[in-house]
């Protein structure tokens, strides 16, 4: 495994994300200049990556919501501001995932494990409730025509089939709370599902206020 380090994203890092966001996402477009430089205007505590010697290799870009007004119903573009991250709320109890994405050729190393660990830094360091994401579901699509989307989950969660990024969630203590439709209805491989997943902190103390230090990494 390859000497990797987890941080802060930088505004310098910025080209090489959009460039590595369009090798993991061929068929969806990759994020602007602006709306990255915007998620870390916003919440530059909340923005990771992970490099070695060679590069940058991944990512992990979170808000901080107020999980009441979105638990219903959501899509990703409606929780993010389309990326811009506008919906973020400070006072909020929960980090929400907006994304974490890998090298195609660092995948299999431990690298997401890092990223998930990463957040699950942040989530203790500013005394948050839990995190909260909704996960693609990669392996629906070759499963769409014998299965309903709710089926295929409950088959990945007992165990009796992998999805790529379910399965790999659940593996992080990630707990499985429900399902999304229309999520990111350019995803093919979800046909546009999600999987809602929630790790909540063993340490979260509710008399203590969220704490929003300038850097935790």
């Amino acid at each position: 495994m390859p000497n990797v380090r987890v941080r802060h994203t930088r505004p310098e890092d910025i080209p090489a994300l959009i460039a590595l966001q369009a090798r993991v996402y061929p068929n969806i477009p990759p994020w602007s200049r602006r709306k990255l430089a915007e998620q870390l205007d916003v919440f530059p505590q909340g923005q990771i990556v992970a490099e070695t010697g060679d590069g940058l290799i991944g990512c992990a870009s979170a808000l901080i919501v107020s999980w009441d007004e979105w638990a219903e119903s959501h899509t990703w573009k409606e929780i993010t501001g389309a990326g811009t991250f506008e919906n973020h709320t400070p006072e909020g109890k929960t980090l929400y995932g907006a994304e974490v994405f890998v090298a195609p050729e660092a995948r299999g190393l431990g690298i997401g494990h890092q990223l998930y660990e990463g957040r699950r830094t942040l989530c203790r360091a500013m005394n948050l409730k839990r995190i909260i994401a909704c996960g693609r579901l990669p392996g629906y699509h070759e499963q769409a025509a014998e299965m309903t989307p709710e089926f295929y989950v409950q088959q990945v969660v007992c165990g009796d089939l992998h999805d790529p990024v379910l399965s790999f969630q659940l593996h992080e203590g990630f707990h499985y709370s429900g399902l999304v439709e229309d999520y990111l209805p350019e995803d093919t491989e979800s046909c546009g599902y999600a999987s809602i997943i929630v790790w909540l902190n063993p340490d979260y103390d509710p008399d203590r206020p969220t704490v929003i230090p300038e850097t935790i990494l």
